[in-house]
């Protein structure tokens, strides 16, 4: 995979069965607790938004995971590529994700994020997500511990601050 790649040459596709060892080897690769097939065959069964972002030769530069709900939605899983971070893919995922909600008149759209994860909290934050809450243990962590999570909002309805994704 190119350690640089343009977003503009980056295809968003809808997450097949087909897509998962693609996935799930990225997945293993970022996360020392990674999701399972499962997890991924599940949330594809239940119709979750799921969708792969592709270079134009077809390698995988990340994904996301995204379950409906009434009036809004819940980001349960987004992944870059290290080496195709800092190229504004999750910027391009999240826009995909927040015209959805719009599509479907969700107003508001929450995530977790680990609390160590200082990095993926600034982005979400330069991205107009507001810190609105926590929850205790969410997360496992070596050794058997747990992490808290923080919980993270963006309001997308018409009036919402989504300037950094339009």
């Amino acid at each position: 995979m190119s350690a640089r790649i343009d977003t503009g040459s980056a295809i968003v596709r809808p997450m097949t069965i087909a897509a998962l060892d693609g996935v799930l080897e990225l997945e293993v690769e970022v996360y020392p607790f990674p999701w399972t097939r499962g997890n991924f065959v599940d949330s594809l069964v239940a119709g979750y938004a799921a969708w792969t972002l592709n270079h134009v030769d077809g390698d995988l530069i990340g994904y996301c995971v995204a379950m409906p709900g009434v009036d809004e939605m819940h980001l349960l899983n987004i992944t870059i590529a290290p080496a195709a971070r800092r190229c504004g893919h999750a910027r391009r995922l999240l826009a995909e994700l927040v015209q959805l909600c719009r599509l479907r008149q969700a107003t508001r759209l929450w995530l977790e994020v680990r609390e160590s994860n200082a990095q993926a909290r600034d982005v979400y934050r330069r991205l107009g997500f507001a810190q609105v809450g926590r929850r205790k243990g969410y997360y496992p962590a070596p050794e058997g511990q747990r992490e808290d999570a923080v919980v993270m909002s963006l309001d997308v309805g018409a009036g919402g601050v989504l300037h950094a994704l339009d």
